[in-house]
């Protein structure tokens, strides 16, 4: 039997995907679902036939979560941003 290195395993990155997309179930906020879709990704792109190496996958899956967490953050954020400035202090 053919050894292969870890990272080059699809299910390998698209359990990593589900870990990530369950704890962003767990945790609030928008953290993790960017590398959900991120690792997601990467793992249908080592079904390809490719050859990339650990550098060149770690290099993909940053790139790919930054893409992904930035559109999802424009998608799901508040139509209007409701958040105060406040310039004055309240205690004078």
């Amino acid at each position: 039997m053919m050894e292969m290195a870890v990272w080059t395993l699809w299910w390998v990155w698209l359990s990593a995907a589900l870990g990530f997309a369950i704890l962003e179930v767990m945790v609030p906020g928008f953290i993790f679902l960017g590398f959900a879709v991120g690792a997601g990704v990467v793992a249908l792109l080592v079904l390809l036939p490719l050859g990339l190496g650990l550098t060149a996958l770690m290099a993909l899956f940053a790139i790919l979560s930054l893409i992904a967490w930035v559109v999802l953050r424009r998608v799901f954020s508040a139509p209007d941003d409701q958040s105060r400035v406040i310039r004055d202090d309240i205690n004078k």
